[in-house]
């Protein structure tokens, strides 16, 4: 993930104090509400003469950050350090927004009863990594509330604490860049010691992030990873041009915000090399959106990651236990098998009570069907008919042991195939691809928490939660069908049972853990053998075997596909099935076409993404639904 750096705040600072075409002046602005939506996010509800903004205002380790944002949903605000806010900045306006130093990463939000009075409160945003803090302060100096406490046993250096003096971090002690010092200077300095050229810009001034370094260099045309002594003069020339054009921006307060394809700039520099891919006519982007886009979308992806992690370890842990459970089981049960044997043993020596002679350790006896002789171990403290009586007992053990085991068995068993579908469904969300992959991952954690694998960690009932929209995966058939694939047992489940039409088709691994498919036919239409063999490949691949050459897919109506009584969410039973087989490379291949080209075509299947869940509300009144 992309720091904000010092180039960033710096474009920030100009947008938010000077007022823009079509825009009023942001500051002052009078503070309205506050609201803190996590540990590290507070949001300013500000208004202005004409209009009313958001100020983010974030230090998470990996994403602190300032800029305008969109209103947050309303929500509990459990946070001490909000409330602090909202007591000490009651009735204040925001009246400026400075750098503490011009080459230190420290805003100063300045609040005051009016413009023009000297500020009562300051409100200290320290953008560094992963030692970033929000620090509220007073006329005096002294902290007031900061949303990370600092104790003296975590630094001696600088403290932060309610009641302590306030003190900026440390400054950098690295020469600071300036306009006027000649190329010769800059390059001496620069290659003085040996290294990568992004390394070395990085390491001789303050007011640079690595980022920002390799940027430069790939703007200039050079490779971020190049030695610095193999760097041509003109090389280094065309680097000194970026070196300047970035002091020039800085010091006129001319940015450019745009995308690039590691992330974001502010110079409008595209990462394509000097002068690719600009158009001087094309509108420049809002710094502000930018920076909202990019680093949602960065933190979903993290939380994703972590979360799905978290759950494939979870259940990776019930599944093992469950195994092991089963193992116990299928051992008793094959203990269990020896009942026959015990009453054998027991009716042999009924019936030859005259052969048995004391102090016997085994006997050999003729069967009564084969006439085979037959070793019956004996205890040789014991006569015949109590060793027969013993045999006989355990015969009865083991014949209630069985009985007990196979119901305890077939649940272990059920529950088994539950989880490893939900942990099917787990790893075909990898990788991120957009929010719909996050909120599959959260309807999959409200499922385990209704089947009571996981604690609510918010203790609500599920039926409080508002149900998440339909968003499974759809593609066309190579005749232009749709073909929905469930992203969880639920969606599973809703297709199934909720979505389908009699005139479809419905598909799956044939006994293997995987995703339901379902062939959506017009009433009437008829489905090539191409449309069943594509929506097979499919069922394969989003499937515990998609790793197999090929693997045995089951298709049928919807209406022959049943939900026994009381079984958790995705499990099925059906009738009246044939089988396909489906190729998971043909589906895999094709996929991956689709994430490149948005088109799948490859032999035997061409499959295009399609999904919307306006599509699906649309196309549910085809028909006559089940």
């Amino acid at each position: 993930m992309q720091p904000v750096d010092l180039t960033t705040l710096r474009a920030l600072q100009a947008d938010l104090t000077r007022s823009k075409e079509n825009r009023d002046p942001l500051l002052p602005a009078r503070l309205e509400w506050i609201q803190q939506t996590d540990l590290w996010t507070v949001i300013l509800g500000l208004r202005t003469l004409k209009t009313r903004l958001c100020l983010l205002l974030c230090w998470h380790p990996q994403a602190a950050r300032i800029h305008l944002c969109q209103p947050p949903a309303k929500g509990p605000d459990p946070f001490q350090f909000s409330q602090v806010l909202q007591r000490q900045l009651k009735g204040l306006a925001l009246t400026e927004l400075i750098l503490l130093d011009e080459w230190e990463r420290v805003v100063d939000c300045r609040f005051a009863p009016r413009p023009g009075d000297p500020p009562q409160r300051h409100l200290y945003l320290e953008v560094m990594g992963k030692y970033s803090n929000a620090v509220l302060v007073d006329e005096a100096g002294m902290i007031l509330a900061s949303g990370h406490g600092v104790s003296e046993r975590q630094s001696r250096v600088r403290p932060v604490q309610p009641g302590l003096v306030y003190e900026a971090p440390p400054a950098l002690m690295d020469p600071i860049p300036t306009l006027s010092e000649p190329f010769s200077q800059w390059q001496e300095r620069v290659a003085l010691i040996p290294g990568p050229i992004s390394q070395r810009l990085f390491r001789s001034y303050r007011g640079l992030s690595r980022h920002l370094a390799e940027a430069m260099c790939v703007e200039s045309g050079i490779p971020p990873q190049t030695p610095s002594d193999q760097l041509t003069t003109h090389a280094w020339q065309a680097l000194f041009r970026m070196w300047q054009d970035w002091l020039t921006r800085l010091e006129q307060s001319h940015f450019e915000p745009v995308m690039t394809p590691t992330g974001y700039n502010v110079l409008g520099w595209t990462g394509q090399g000097d002068a690719a891919g600009k158009d001087p006519s094309a509108p420049k982007a809002d710094l502000h959106q930018l920076l909202e886009t990019y680093y949602q979308a960065q933190l979903e992806r993290e939380s994703f990651g972590r979360e799905r992690h978290r759950l494939l370890q979870k259940l990776s842990s019930l599944l093992k236990k469950l195994y092991q459970r089963r193992q116990q089981f299928e051992a008793m049960l094959a203990d269990s098998t020896q009942a026959d044997n015990a009453k054998q043993a027991a009716d042999l020596l009924m019936a030859h009570l005259h052969l048995w002679q004391p102090g016997m350790t085994h006997i050999e006896l003729p069967d009564f069907a084969t006439g085979q002789s037959i070793q019956i171990p004996l205890d040789p403290e014991k006569n015949a008919i109590l060793n027969a009586q013993s045999y006989y007992r355990k015969h009865r053990k083991q014949k209630r042991a069985q009985e007990a085991v196979w119901p305890l068995l077939e649940t272990v068993n059920q529950e088994i195939l539950y989880l490893e579908q939900v942990e099917s469904a787990l790893q075909h969300l990898e990788p991120y691809r957009d929010p719909q992959d996050l909120s599959t991952l959260k309807e999959i954690e409200e499922e385990l928490i209704q089947q009571h694998y996981l604690e609510n960690p918010e203790r609500i009932s599920p039926k409080q939660t508002q149900p998440e929209p339909l968003t499974p995966h759809c593609f066309t058939s190579p005749s232009g069908f749709p073909i929905w694939v469930g992203r969880n047992n639920l969606q599973n489940d809703q297709l199934t049972f909720r979505l389908a039409q009699e005139q479809d088709w419905w598909f799956h691994a044939q006994e293997i853990p995987g995703s339901h498919v379902l062939l959506r036919l017009p009433p009437g239409a008829v489905a090539e053998p191409e449309d069943l063999q594509a929506a097979a490949d499919l069922a394969a691949h989003f499937s515990r075997g998609r790793l197999s050459d090929q693997v045995p897919v089951v298709y049928t109506r919807p209406k022959q596909v049943f939900k026994p009584k009381g079984s958790p969410p995705g499990i099925v039973i059906y009738r009246q099935e044939q089988v396909l087989w489906g190729q998971p490379s043909r589906a895999a291949t094709a996929l991956l076409e689709s994430n490149q080209s948005h088109h799948l075509s490859d032999v035997g299947t061409s499959v295009t993404s399609t999904s919307s869940p306006e599509e699906i509300g649309s196309l549910e009144g085809s028909g006559s639904g089940r």
